[in-house]
């Protein structure tokens, strides 16, 4: 079942078009390679993946999934980008891998799979789609009760226009023109509200700070451009 609602066709027409590169740490995808292994590390501070259900929506080329298959979870990537998912099952293949990608929702998923997961990610993604707060409904809707729900996103600050705009885009070029709209950027009180709503609390935030030029990321206490935050879905009774 696929539900293409909640998707803006031109971004996902600008990541189908960079499909065929995705797996290059030189190419335009970079930044995401540098970062990978930081968003892993941050994923493990629950725990270690090996024999966990893990979900990871909006997977693109599976950067992200594939490095967590290969510490033992059990790993289903989503993306609503075919071109993504026909790359990530040809490298994972190449790998030797194992990893289940699908075309289909975070939302249309949940509708099958309620509480199905030990450990949801969705990083990068958010600030992509027209109704964030329906994909974190979803999230929440996914993991099962104890378990953990990985985010990460941009700050909807001038720092993070500026940076992440302006700077990655036009001035360094790290990342194709359009890749990102300011306007879409997310505060973290809005993505912890959503969360919230969504039956999560939330158990830390950090921030992911990038060197472009030593190529070198790190988690720090400031969130003011890229940050993760990790939420729990209680065992039992409400978020306050």
């Amino acid at each position: 079942m696929t539900d293409h609602a909640n998707v803006d066709a031109a971004e996902i027409a600008r990541f189908r078009s960079a499909a065929s590169r995705w797996w290059d740490p030189e190419g335009e995808m970079r930044p995401l390679h540098d970062l990978n292994p930081v968003r892993l590390a941050y994923v493990e501070r629950s725990g270690a993946l090996a024999g966990r259900a893990v979900v990871d929506v909006g997977c693109g080329g599976g950067l992200l999934a594939e490095a967590m298959a290969a510490k033992g979870a059990r790993v289903v990537g989503l993306d609503l980008a075919d071109e993504l998912l026909s790359v990530a099952r040809l490298h994972a293949l190449e790998s030797g891998v194992q990893a289940d990608y699908r075309l289909e929702s975070a939302e249309a998923h949940a509708a099958g799979h309620a509480g199905r997961y030990d450990v949801v990610t969705c990083m990068e993604m958010l600030e992509h789609v027209p109704d964030p707060g329906a994909v974190v409904a979803a999230l929440g809707a996914l993991v099962r009760p104890g378990g953990d729900v990985f985010v990460s996103t941009l700050n909807r600050t001038p720092r993070a226009y500026v940076m992440a705009i302006l700077g990655a885009e036009y001035v360094l070029r790290l990342l194709p023109t359009g890749t990102h709209t300011y306007e879409k950027f997310i505060r973290p009180s809005e993505l912890a509200a959503w969360a919230r709503d969504a039956g999560l609390a939330r158990i830390d935030i950090a921030g992911l700070d990038y060197e472009p030029f030593s190529r070198k990321a790190r988690l720090t206490d400031d969130a003011g451009v890229n940050y993760l935050m990790h939420f729990r879905r209680p065992l039992e009774g409400t978020v306050s």
